[in-house]
């Protein structure tokens, strides 16, 4: 199967369970957009706000401590793609908690 999703954009799958309940609800919110499924999904994953309670001191400690952090990612060089592929993902990663924070 990997072969047919090589040229793929989008070639990773994600599924979970729902209810009979929950997927009703899901799919009478997607006919009210008028979305497909999968953009109603992604749009819902990807660009909804995400909150992070933390008092003031504790939210400037994270930030602090992801930028270093950052930083240091940043210093890392390898030929292996594994590593470099492990390192984008944790950099995307410190990049939406950077964003989060921000935000608030």
């Amino acid at each position: 199967m990997s072969g047919l999703d090589k040229d793929r954009k989008r070639n990773q799958t994600i599924s979970f369970h729902m209810s009979v309940e929950e997927r009703k609800e899901f799919e009478a919110r997607v006919a009210i957009t008028g979305l497909s499924k999968v953009s109603y999904i992604i749009q819902s994953l990807l660009y909804q706000k995400v909150n992070i309670t933390a008092g003031k001191y504790q939210s400037d400690r994270l930030s602090l401590e992801l930028r270093r952090l950052g930083a240091k990612l940043e210093n890392i060089e390898s030929e292996d793609i594994e590593i470099m592929d492990i390192l984008l993902e944790c950099k995307l990663l410190l990049g939406q908690l950077n964003k989060v924070i921000n935000e608030e």
